[in-house]
């Protein structure tokens, strides 16, 4: 079992592996946060934050890469400004 601070380590890592993707199709993505129940929160930027792929991104890419180092990790969803607020 992972620390919250390596937790959120591993995350940064997975979405660095994926930034160069999401930047090529102007678009990125970062880490809002992860909760109590293993749930990782990333806001959506850029093109990425209408883009109707955005969900496939989530979880075949950042998910997928996440649990293979992180496997307590539940799942990732994206939240919006106001959300966070």
């Amino acid at each position: 079992m992972h620390t919250k601070e390596e937790l959120i380590e591993l995350v940064n890592n997975s979405i660095e592996q994926l930034r160069p993707f999401l930047n090529d199709d102007g678009g990125d993505m970062e880490l809002i946060d992860i909760t109590q129940e293993g749930i990782v929160r990333v806001r959506l930027l850029g093109a990425c934050s209408s883009c109707s792929m955005s969900v496939m991104t989530l979880k075949a890419g950042l998910e997928d890469a996440i649990l293979k180092v992180a496997p307590e990790i539940k799942g990732v969803i994206s939240v919006d400004d106001l959300e966070i607020a």
